[in-house]
């Protein structure tokens, strides 16, 4: 069964966390509602604020690691170098512990910004899924489609003419097909109208209009509180720029059309900046060393700097704008982020931070060898090594009672098969190998 986007998304790790944001995004957005500012374009910036505010000490940790990545190249470079084309066990052992103690110098894990990645993704998509779906996270917006989408839904020929004539019906094509939906699931059907209108053009609004005369006084009252809660800088923010310039032309307005492309500029301009902010190793000469893993991960991070900013241009003309101002505000926080980090990290004494570090890292291994399982493996090797020894002091005292025999038989007569004949050999093959 398909989910209605309404409905809060039910995702096993995204949703609790989308659900969360969601009350979030409902405190910030009536508090603007009391003060008299209830608007969506507000909202979504000062949300994109809390939540990567909220986010910072995460982040911090990713940068610095990004940050430090260059700092630490050189001396994973001369680990490589020194174990280049050894394949052997020990080897390869000896690499990996050298490497871990750069990290550990350092004092940044191996696995990077790998956890606080897999740690903000979740956050980030379940951010995505509350700015795209307000009415389903914000009771007030969603309050705002009533009476008319029970109106609409009830209506002769309603629920037709919305999937047919209404653009924004295409993106739910699955939920009007639904068979709670084709049920006349009553709460279903009318979370599927919200889900359309809230995505639904100016021109969507005036085919509505004119199609519903009967239902004015609630389409009148729906689209006058969109427009209020949508109304940025003079931009309907539900809008895509691409249906802006589109409409800018036609009304000739000029003022839209800049703002229309404003959006996937600023989009573009923002990440772009974002990107270039980023810890960045140059090679020498403008070379990629096939053994600096550093240069490595910039060289196949280089073409996705470029491609990911120049997506999201793209991707904002044909989503509406508040994803566009969202994908903006985060950027500029990102970019602002960074800067503080670089100037944070640049006037640290990293030297004695590593040395505070290496102490830190002595001090962990002083305490696993007390640990039980490290006692445990001591023992074993104690009891190999005492082993090697009696059998060390066995062959010296066999060695000696040979030569009592051979001592007591000394000029006599030896028969060929005797012990004594069999120790000689011994002896003999011994003194050849020992020369």
């Amino acid at each position: 069964m398909t989910p209605v986007l309404l409905t809060p998304y039910q995702g096993r790790i995204v949703g609790p966390i989308a659900k969360l944001l969601g009350y979030v995004m409902t405190a910030i957005f009536n508090l603007l509602d009391r003060i008299g500012i209830p608007n969506f374009g507000l909202a979504i910036i000062l949300f994109t604020v809390v939540i990567y505010i909220a986010l910072l000490p995460l982040t911090y940790k990713q940068q610095k690691f990004s940050k430090l990545q260059s700092k630490m190249s050189p001396e994973l470079k001369a680990i490589q170098e020194k174990y280049k084309g050894k394949k052997d066990n020990d080897s390869m052992l000896a690499m990996q512990q050298e490497t871990k103690e750069v990290y550990a110098k350092y004092g940044v894990s191996q696995t990077g910004s790998c956890l606080q990645l897999f740690i903000q993704m979740p956050i980030l998509f379940a951010l995505y899924r509350v700015i795209y779906s307000i009415p389903a996270y914000v009771g007030t917006v969603k309050k705002a489609f009533y009476p008319l989408v029970q109106q609409i839904a009830t209506a002769d020929g309603g629920v037709d003419f919305i999937r047919n004539n209404v653009s924004s019906a295409k993106m739910f094509t699955s939920q009007f097909d639904n068979p709670l939906f084709k049920s006349g699931d009553v709460t279903y059907v009318e979370n599927t109208l919200i889900d359309v209108l809230n995505r639904a053009s100016s021109s969507d609004w005036d085919k509505i209009t004119s199609n519903f005369n009967s239902f004015n006084d609630s389409i009148l009252s729906t689209h006058s509180l969109l427009d209020r809660y949508n109304n940025f800088l003079g931009m309907n923010i539900a809008d895509t720029p691409l249906f802006m310039i589109k409409s800018a032309f036609a009304d000739k307005n000029f003022v839209l059309l800049i703002g229309a492309i404003l959006i996937p500029f600023l989009a573009f301009f923002t990440q772009w900046v974002n990107t270039k902010l980023m810890p960045q190793q140059v090679p020498a000469e403008g070379k990629i060393d096939p053994n600096d893993p550093t240069a490595q991960m910039q060289q196949s991070m280089k073409t996705m700097n470029i491609m990911m900013p120049m997506m999201s241009a793209v991707f904002c003309f044909n989503f509406n704008a508040g994803m566009g101002i969202y994908w903006i505000i985060g950027a500029v926080i990102r970019s602002i982020q960074q800067v503080l980090i670089n100037k944070h990290i640049d006037r640290t004494d990293i030297d004695a931070e590593i040395e505070k570090n290496i102490e830190k890292y002595k001090q962990k291994q002083e305490k696993l060898k007390t640990t039980p399982q490290m006692n445990r493996y001591a023992n074993m090797s104690t009891r190999n090594i005492v082993s090697s020894a009696s059998s060390s002091v066995s062959m010296e005292e066999r060695e000696n009672e040979l030569k009592k025999v051979r001592d007591s038989f000394s000029g006599k007569e030896i028969k060929k098969d005797s012990l004594l004949a069999k120790a000689n050999l011994v002896k003999e093959f011994n003194e050849k190998n020992n020369k």
